[in-house]
C-alpha cells in the first residue's frame, strides 16, 4: 500500500506500542535474541513482540539472522536504515524531556527542570 506522503511513510514504519523501544534496545545492545527483548520490554506479549519484529524487518529497519545451530539461534539487529532513524528518535526524546514536567516522567535519568 503506497504512503500518503513522507510523514505517513515515517510514522507507519515506527507506529506501534513497542517499536521505538525495540529500536532503542537494538541500538544500545547491538544484536540480541528474542528473550532479551522480551525481558527488556516486560509488558509486551510474545505474540505482539513477534508481530512488531516482523513489521520492523519488513520495513527494513532491523535484520533477523538465523544461525544454523541446534537449538536454532535467532538474533535481531538494527539495519543501516534503522540506525539512520536513531537521531530522529533522539530528537523526539529531547523534545519530550524539554516540554514535559519532571513529575510526569518515570525515567530516573530525566534532567531537573
Amino acid at each position: 500500500m503506497p504512503y500518503l506522503n513522507e510523514f505517513d511513510a515515517t510514522m507507519r514504519q515506527i507506529q506501534g506500542k513497542w517499536k521505538v523501544m525495540i529500536l532503542y534496545e537494538l541500538h544500545e545492545e547491538g544484536a540480541v535474541r528474542f528473550n532479551t527483548l522480551e525481558r527488556y520490554i516486560q509488558d509486551v506479549s510474545p505474540k505482539t513482540l513477534t508481530q512488531q519484529l516482523k513489521q520492523l524487518e519488513q520495513d527494513g529497519l532491523i535484520t533477523r539472522t538465523v544461525y544454523p545451530e541446534i537449538p536454532p539461534r535467532v538474533e535481531y539487529a538494527l539495519s543501516a536504515k534503522g540506525t539512520s532513524l536513531i537521531p530522529l528518535l533522539d530528537a523526539i526524546c529531547d523534545w519530550g524531556l524539554a516540554t514535559t514536567p519532571r513529575n510526569q516522567l518515570c525515567d530516573e535519568e530525566a534532567p531537573a527542570p
